[in-house]
């Protein structure tokens, strides 16, 4: 005789898939006098779980099964959760809980990258030295990558001599776009530059197109604003230099270049997450820069630093200065390479959109820097401009 408990806590759930199957042999296979009365349907029922721990040997093939699986979710801790099987009320919540996420890696993204520029700008008023800082810059990402990977706080990628040959093209152009955009900010205000950075899409337009990819009108009429409005800006801005808008400009060719390599030479380590990714270009960018920066403005270092101690009246300020400016230009590009994983690159072009927004408005109220009404309106048209490329862009997207 055989029974069935429906009661007992080690119970095993069958999925679907299987309920056929233990239907069609349960039909073949003798039970009787069933306490209390079962039906092979509610082998499919989830919320009726059935011990077979009590069931004498030997049993058929399939009740064998039934009997091992029993066993298993027995001694198991815990199984894995079925979302069919989940609360309605928790789906909700892991979207809540998936968005919250969201607006605290952009929160952090915006507060990191305005932290960044005003102790960025900070130094470089007393340290005019654009080529250390980058570097700088760059050591303490790279610094910061290599603790992550030896304490395991985050998986280190399995680096192979294709990897790192890839890298080598994203990470010269990350190091251009990253010594120019520095130089700039040594030059004018931070607010200009990041106006001029606005002119992103235009460079990407015209250096794509030129590589052979096509885009409709409404991308190309997008980045006229970004033009007129940049071209505004420049005209009626108080800190106008030659080598500040020429900085920003190359940093802008740079970051394009970096971005149209990436696509062409990392196609085949899609597996390496945008963290670790973005760690090995620091770390490259920083083995680029570091003799360049010492052949450039080495002799100047000492100098500089003397006179910077003297300006600001604690060396302790001027290493925190420095200090902070290497930790939060590393925090912010990760927390950006973070937010590109879990979201569109149009939600991105967004947020990137208006943390220029942010920042450019936070410098203005830290450095009191005079804004004309023409040049508040150019930064406005650009900025502007810069939405309404995203938009298009991803209208083509949907469209292919």
């Amino acid at each position: 005789m055989l029974a069935m408990n429906l009661s007992s806590p080690a119970a095993v759930n069958f999925h679907r898939s299987s309920c056929y199957h233990s239907r069609h042999r349960l039909r073949n296979y003798p039970i009787t006098k069933l306490s209390p009365p079962l039906e092979p349907s509610l082998l499919c029922r989830r919320s009726h779980p059935i011990d077979l721990s009590h069931l004498p040997l030997p049993l058929p093939l399939h009740l064998r099964r039934l009997r091992a699986a029993a066993d298993a979710a027995a001694e198991a801790p815990g199984g894995e959760s079925d979302p069919e099987s989940a609360s309605p009320n928790m789906l909700p919540e892991k979207k809540k809980k998936t968005t919250l996420q969201l607006g605290l890696v952009f929160g952090l993204w915006y507060l990191q990258n305005i932290i960044f520029n005003i102790y960025n700008k900070k130094a470089l008023n007393v340290f005019p030295f654009p080529w250390f800082l980058a570097t700088f810059q760059l050591f303490v990402g790279s610094i910061w990558m290599v603790l992550l990977w030896t304490l395991k706080l985050q998986p280190a990628p399995k680096v192979s001599k294709p990897f790192f040959l890839a890298l080598l093209g994203p990470a010269l152009f990350h190091t251009v776009g990253h010594i120019s955009a520095c130089v700039s900010f040594s030059k004018v205000a931070v607010s200009f530059t990041h106006v001029i950075k606005s002119a992103e899409p235009v460079f990407s337009v015209l250096f794509s197109s030129f590589l052979g990819d096509t885009y409709p009108v409404a991308v190309w009429l997008s980045i006229l604003p970004i033009v007129f409005g940049c071209s505004l800006a420049a005209v009626t801005e108080v800190s106008f230099n030659i080598a500040g808008l020429s900085g920003a400009m190359i940093s802008n060719v740079g970051f394009v270049l970096r971005n149209i390599y990436s696509k062409r030479s990392l196609q085949s380590f899609r597996e390496v997450d945008g963290l670790n990714l973005y760690g090995w270009i620091t770390i490259i960018s920083l083995l680029y820069l570091l003799p360049v920066a010492i052949f450039v403005e080495g002799p100047q270092w000492i100098p500089g630093y003397h006179k910077a101690i003297a300006a600001v009246g604690k060396s302790s300020t001027f290493y925190f200065w420095v200090l902070v400016s290497g930790v939060f230009y590393h925090l912010y590009n990760q927390s950006s390479y973070q937010a590109l994983d879990d979201i569109s690159p149009l939600t991105f072009s967004i947020g990137n959109t208006m943390k220029r927004v942010v920042v450019i408005i936070s410098t203005v109220l830290v450095f009191r820097n005079p804004v004309k009404p023409l040049n508040a309106l150019g930064s406005a048209i650009a900025i502007f401009g810069t939405f309404l490329y995203s938009q298009a862009t991803s209208a083509k997207k949907k469209k292919n």
